[in-house]
């Protein structure tokens, strides 16, 4: 492959990577530096045409400042190769370290609310418009989570050899058919307006690069596309400020959303309306569960205590989150 790209240099080693659920990565060292290799796995983020606009994406967020790493053109200016069906891509490597909100002060939380208002707002700039049309997606519906949480229960009662996962998946299953129970009224409408532009699709920690106090690099572009801005603002602080215990660094929460609405200049409304329908995501959502209990796919597990009590004490605090957003 890395004929392909003769600036490189030739090839000393490639070592796999194993952080990130999703694609496969490799550290690749040569005798002119070091690159990132990604395998696109074969399903909907595989696709050449889907992958290549994401390159484009960030080639021209790059040049507007955004913090990306871009990755490397070959002798044709392709940034795409294909072999034996497969696609993948070479970009350069960049040292960096992964922080989640506790290791991040006020001001940095600040800076990474501006830093994803930066992300949509030049998006804006750089992708074809016509796309902003598309509406937002229905809310889950509580019937079908009933159906569910009913399978997910007996696959956790009959799991062998049980644990105490399997004991916490009980707990928490039950408890959130209750918590649905007593809710359920509560389900958003599908919005009536259109979704408000595009969006990197997977705003979390293993996907921003720190060098020291500074993002250096936002990675992973595979889910780019167009969803309802603030929605993803909400979703990306539910990640970065979740404590082990399953509660949100509200102090932190709230510099993050106030640095996020000045740099979109998104209102409170609007973060109000994306907290409550991010909530009853959350509250319908047991995407763990279903990897390790119809998959056999255990990699996600240790997410699951915080993620599963997340949505109890969301529930339990909506106003103080939702004030954390807007006030």
């Amino acid at each position: 492959m890395l004929r392909r790209y003769p600036d490189a240099g030739e090839p000393l080693s490639c070592k796999p990577l194993t952080k990130g659920l999703l694609n496969h990565g490799y550290r690749v060292s040569t005798t002119r530096g070091s690159y990132f290799l990604k395998h696109h796995l074969d399903d909907s983020t595989g696709d050449r045409a889907t992958i290549v606009r994401q390159h484009r994406a960030t080639q021209r967020l790059q040049s507007l400042g955004v913090p990306v790493a871009p990755p490397v053109e070959d002798t044709e200016g392709d940034t795409v190769t294909e072999i034996d069906g497969r696609c993948y891509a070479l970009h350069p490597w960049v040292d960096g370290l992964h922080r989640v909100g506790a290791q991040l002060t006020l001001a940095q939380s600040e800076r990474l609310g501006a830093l994803l208002g930066a992300v949509h707002t030049g998006l804006a700039q750089v992708m074809e418009t016509g796309a902003t049309g598309v509406r937002g997606h229905a809310s889950p519906n509580a019937v079908d989570t009933f159906a569910l949480i009913h399978d997910l229960l007996a696959a956790a009662r009959e799991h062998r050899p049980r644990d105490s996962f399997d004991e916490l998946a009980e707990h928490r299953l039950v408890e959130r058919r209750a918590l649905l129970e007593r809710h359920a009224d509560r389900r958003p409408p599908t919005p009536d307006i259109p979704a408000t532009g595009w969006v990197h699709g997977d705003f979390h920690p293993l996907n921003v690069l720190y060098r020291g106090a500074d993002p250096v690099a936002i990675v992973d572009w595979d889910r780019l596309g167009v969803q309802p801005r603030a929605e993803e603002a909400v979703r990306a602080a539910a990640i970065f400020f979740v404590q082990p215990a399953g509660k949100l660094d509200l102090e932190r929460v709230r510099a993050y959303a106030r640095a996020y609405r000045c740099a979109v200049g998104a209102g409170a409304c609007e973060l109000a309306a994306a907290v409550h329908r991010v909530w009853w995501e959350r509250l319908n959502d047991f995407w763990i569960l279903r990897w390790r209990y119809r998959l056999d796919d255990r990699r996600a597990d240790p997410q699951f205590p915080a993620v599963s009590a997340l949505a109890v004490w969301w529930t339990r605090e909506y106003e103080a989150v939702c004030e954390a957003f807007t006030g």
